[in-house]
């Protein structure tokens, strides 16, 4: 698979930050596991990860966090 923003990269396995907000609530996870693009960086990340993430995001804006800053951790 191509890069879909540079088309030129090959996307490999690795790590990402994501930042995600919500609701007055932000949340930063790390770690994040993600297809990387060796020439330009860009991230690409699972569905299901994504799922879970938003997820995360969602019960943190109800419970009133407004900063937070996370590691992933796999299911």
């Amino acid at each position: 698979m191509k890069c879909v923003v540079c088309k030129k990269g090959e996307p490999k396995a690795g790590k990402a930050t994501l930042t995600l907000e919500k609701d007055g609530a932000t949340l930063v996870f790390k770690g994040v596991p993600a297809s990387v693009c060796a020439n330009c960086g860009e991230e690409y990340v699972d569905g299901e990860i994504t799922a879970r993430l938003l997820k995360s995001a969602e019960e943190a804006a109800r419970s009133g966090i407004q900063v937070e800053v996370r590691q992933y951790v796999p299911a």
